[in-house]
């Protein structure tokens, strides 16, 4: 496929339906080792996938054919007295991805909890992760207000590359303006650049996890510290740039 996550090519016979029985949840657990190649003591089991779908959270499947492309988990949460749902897992086959087929995992999330009277859906995500990082904030309008230092320990995945698992917070206000108006591709107002903090991250952070492990381990460690002292100011991430050299955070005064 010739895409790019900000020009995805859409394949249209792809099925997004709730997966339900327990032959679809053990795809999806053979699907989540073929994209992360977990070992066996990191890989979510059969089980979860099970609570999860009678518990009140989400286990949704993107389908070409008989294939299982992708899948989204989601467990139901409760803060403040108010019910959210926490997106926990979303993983899409190497060869389905820049097809959009994320983008409608997360759409039909969407879909489920309004249809719910649910308001917001969270998920963490890699902050090294940039093009994660692009279509959370810039193709779905999430916004980060949490930074949490290795939240899973350091894994067998070889995508995490040995690093600690530090996470951004994604929230996802799915009935906001702001969440409408991305989905829409209606232009943000926003304030001016001059006010904005921002936070770059080299555009080969991941040749630079893998060729580099120091250096990849010194990159986080700053990011780390311009996140934490940013967000206990008040601010924000509400942007997201990316370009050959960088991937850069935009992060501005914030206020529900």
């Amino acid at each position: 496929m010739n895409a790019s996550p900000m020009n995805p090519v859409l394949l249209p016979n792809i099925h997004i339906q709730p997966l339900t029985t327990l032959e679809h949840f053990e795809r999806c657990v053979v699907l989540q080792i073929d994209v992360w190649g977990y070992s066996d003591g990191d890989v979510i089991p059969r089980r979860v996938f099970v609570v999860a779908q009678r518990i009140g959270g989400q286990v949704i499947g993107a389908f070409d054919g008989d294939t299982l492309a992708g899948f989204a988990m989601s467990l139901p949460g409760y803060r403040d007295g108010k019910p959210y749902l926490h997106s926990h897992m979303l993983a899409v086959l190497p060869q389905y991805r820049n097809a959009g087929i994320g983008r409608r995992l997360k759409l039909a999330q969407r879909e489920d909890a309004l249809e719910r009277g649910i308001n917001l859906i969270e998920w963490t995500f890699d902050p090294l992760q940039l093009k994660n990082a692009h279509f959370n904030i810039e193709r779905l309008g999430a916004i980060v207000r949490h930074y949490i230092p290795n939240l899973y320990g350091r894994t067998s995945s070889p995508l995490h590359a040995g690093l600690p698992t530090d996470r951004l917070v994604a929230e996802w206000w799915v009935r906001s303006q702001r969440v409408e108006d991305v989905l829409a591709s209606n232009p943000r107002s926003s304030s001016s650049p001059a006010t904005r903090e921002r936070i770059a991250i080299p555009a080969d952070i991941r040749q630079i996890c893998r060729d580099e492990p120091q250096r990849a381990e010194q990159i986080q460690s700053k990011l780390r510290a311009q996140f934490v002292s940013d967000l206990a100011s008040g601010q924000a991430a509400v942007g997201f740039e990316l370009d050959q050299e960088h991937g850069t955070y935009l992060l501005e005064p914030y206020e529900d």
